[in-house]
């Protein structure tokens, strides 16, 4: 899982640090910027850039230094983030004495032009304004620790050992089955913490079901006779055949009917993967590309039908938590992608797989990560 390391700040991060870490970075071409709380370019530009994560998120609940050469950005790192809901920062949550530092990165063509030196400054002095000491958290690359050891001071304070449990989890899935797959191996690989209960489609021809079957996963199918069933009915016995697998997470890949607000009640913790970049906002219709342009909010079930028709330069892929508003809730994972050229609907459909096929798996481990932070806030007060 890796290690949390921790800096002590003081004079090596001061204001003169701070100065003399600009003028280097713009006598090499390049210009420091700072934007305290959320940035929507600077946010979509993360997810372009460093896809798939989660990142962005981190980023806009604290402050970030980013830099830019002529209208690019190149690089960025975050600073004094609180409240992020992850088991490593579990012992510094309630700390005044230590500032959280990151995320932090610069895109490859400029690693090794003193950018990420800069921005990596830049960051640790202004936590220095108010913290004595920098958590740099969940280090999982030894070289990125020496870098952190050399230029910062670090040192290992935690070894991440701990396990994120297994949550028990149904499948809803209503056509080919390639979302649900990937996931079935990606689980079979250990690379996501989940117990796969079923998977359940809307037709009983669905390949996904066939997929499930292959994998020796329990199958149903629940199927709606528009002619012969009210929409109240249907919804109701697709309720009670999850009840039977008592699942702790729902994930809608593929699914097709809308959810009433009685199957959110009793499954809360319901992620769906939507073939478009959503933004942060539920309640915006627009959303800022990595370029800064804005495209609609391409909600519902044509979303990329209709970016294709729009004559829009980007579309994407989002994970979010699924509410009572269509494709408005929480944010967990989202990538974008420019698609000038592709020649049909098919292909965007096609590469917009591709990125669900990535951000689904991480989308899940970050939901099993706040989960166990949860779990663990639990522990803590029941000792209490």
């Amino acid at each position: 899982m890796g290690v949390n390391l921790l800096a002590a700040l003081g004079e090596r991060f001061d204001a003169r640090a701070l100065a003399a870490a600009r003028r280097d970075v713009e006598a090499r071409g390049f210009r420091l910027v700072r934007v305290d709380g959320p940035d929507e370019r600077l946010s979509a530009w993360i997810d372009w850039r460093f896809a798939p994560s989660w990142w962005s998120s981190e980023a806009r609940a604290g402050a970030t230094w980013y830099a830019e050469r002529g209208d690019a950005i190149v690089g960025f790192a975050s600073f004094g983030a609180r409240d992020l809901p992850f088991p490593w920062l579990r012992a510094y949550r309630d700390r005044d004495d230590v500032g959280i530092f990151g995320p932090y990165g610069v895109v490859p063509e400029y690693r090794g032009s003193g950018v990420g030196r800069a921005l990596l400054t830049a960051a640790l002095c202004s936590l220095a304004e108010r913290h004595p000491a920098a958590l740099i958290p969940a280090v999982n690359d030894e070289r990125l620790c020496e870098l952190y050891r050399r230029r910062a001071g670090a040192h290992v304070v935690d070894q991440l050992t701990y396990d994120v449990p297994r949550a028990r989890t149904v499948i809803l899935a209503s056509g080919d089955g390639t979302n649900a797959q990937n996931v079935i191996d990606r689980v079979a690989a250990g690379e996501v913490a989940l117990e796969l209960a079923a998977v359940v489609a809307n037709d009983p021809a669905a390949p996904v079901l066939e997929c499930a079957r292959s994998a020796g996963i329990f199958t149903e199918a629940v199927c709606w006779e528009r002619r012969h069933e009210l929409r109240a009915a249907y919804d109701a016995r697709l309720v009670v055949a999850l009840e039977r697998h008592d699942p702790e997470l729902v994930l809608l890949l593929g699914w097709m009917h809308l959810l009433p607000p009685a199957f959110l009640e009793r499954f809360p913790e319901t992620l769906n993967t939507h073939p478009a970049f959503l933004p942060f906002d539920p309640r915006a219709d627009e959303v800022t590309m990595p370029d800064g342009s804005r495209i609609p909010a391409f909600r519902g079930a044509h979303a990329p039908r209709d970016a294709f028709a729009a004559g829009v330069r980007w579309s994407g892929a989002t994970v979010h938590r699924v509410t009572r508003e269509t494709d408005r809730g929480e944010v967990l994972v989202r990538t974008p992608l420019a698609f000038v050229g592709l020649p049909s609907v098919e292909m965007l459909h096609h590469r917009i797989k591709h990125l669900e096929y990535a951000a689904v798996p991480k989308a899940i481990r970050r939901w099993g990560f706040e989960r166990a932070a949860r779990l663990l806030r639990t522990e803590d007060s029941d000792r209490r």
